[in-house]
């Protein structure tokens, strides 16, 4: 159903385009569960390094600090802040059909090579693998 609003739109704005930055492997064992606090069910995860490759954008994850990656090339330092959203239905947990995980990552970093990244928004898929996730990651023309 067409509206008087929808009609007539710039190109910019009947779809969202993107270019892929990187992909990511982490490596990470079986998540250790807490079980239920008063405020949500808690697992913790721990990232003991990973990959990631792309064409603007390669490196590896850093151990000492969760979602800090790092250049070999330049080392520069660029932490990620992440939304994560991941759903499956009970009867297909064991596999990836009909699992959705999405994520919106936020860069941050001090590198003047890469400041480009402080201002940019970025959205990701991945997947959860028995040895770790592997993610997506698109910048947002």
């Amino acid at each position: 159903m067409s509206t008087a609003l929808s009609q007539n739109l710039p190109e910019s704005l009947l779809g969202i385009r993107t270019r892929r930055l990187f992909v990511l492997r982490e490596a990470m064992p079986p998540l250790t569960v807490m079980g239920q606090t008063p405020d949500a069910f808690r697992r913790i995860g721990v990232i003991q390094g990973g990959s990631f490759e792309g064409e603007p954008l390669s490196g590896e994850v850093v151990t000492e600090n969760e979602w800090q990656a790092v250049r070999t090339d330049s080392h520069a330092c660029a932490p990620v802040r992440q939304t994560s959203l991941r759903n499956w239905t009970k009867a297909r947990k064991s596999t990836p059909v009909g699992y959705y995980f999405r994520m919106n990552p936020m860069f941050e970093t001090s590198s003047k090579k890469y400041d480009w990244m402080n201002r940019m928004i970025a959205v990701g898929t991945g997947v959860r693998l028995s040895d770790g996730p592997v993610y997506s990651i698109f910048e947002v023309l």
